[in-house]
């Protein structure tokens, strides 16, 4: 144990022989997500009062990817076609989607933000974004900067 107590020192095993590191992780990897959970809901509300949270998703895809099909985005998601569609159409109903024609291949649509939806969209991403500023206010760059290389990296390795 170090003096400061903080837990165990990083790779002491536990009573179970699990790594404390790796419990420690899964313990604030829950809290962080639970909270993000919360978090995706309440920006979806305010993008619009009816917007489902899980649909937010699709919102954030659309906005940094641009126009998908809508096959695409069930495959990035990890959902099936049906789920798509009816997200997406929850989303067009709510005039915060469109769907146009593919020109490659004139049977697939392209699903695309509206102009509203991306008003909306982009107002409630840098309300967040100004949160973020505002709780790492104390925080170092560099520290926000490793946090984010971080992530990145453990988003990447979740996805191969």
């Amino acid at each position: 144990m170090r003096g400061d107590d903080s837990g165990p020192e990083p790779g002491a095993s536990g009573v179970s022989g699990v790594d404390s590191a790796f419990l420690a992780l899964e313990r604030e990897l829950a809290v962080f997500l639970r909270r993000a959970r919360a978090s995706s809901g309440e920006m979806a509300r305010e993008v619009h009062p009816e917007l489902e949270p899980a649909a937010y998703g699709l919102l954030v895809r659309l906005e940094a990817a641009g126009r998908q099909r809508a096959t695409e985005l069930a495959a990035y998601f990890g959902v099936g076609k049906a789920t798509m569609s009816r997200q997406l159409h929850s989303l067009e109903n709510l005039g915060l989607v469109a769907r146009e024609p593919d020109p490659a291949d004139g049977r697939a649509w392209l699903v695309h933000l509206t102009e509203d939806g991306l008003a909306r969209f982009r107002s409630v991403r840098d309300a967040r974004r100004g949160r973020y500023v505002r709780k790492l206010a104390d925080w170092d760059r560099t520290e926000v900067a490793e946090l984010a290389r971080l992530l990145h990296q453990l988003n990447a390795r979740a996805e191969s």
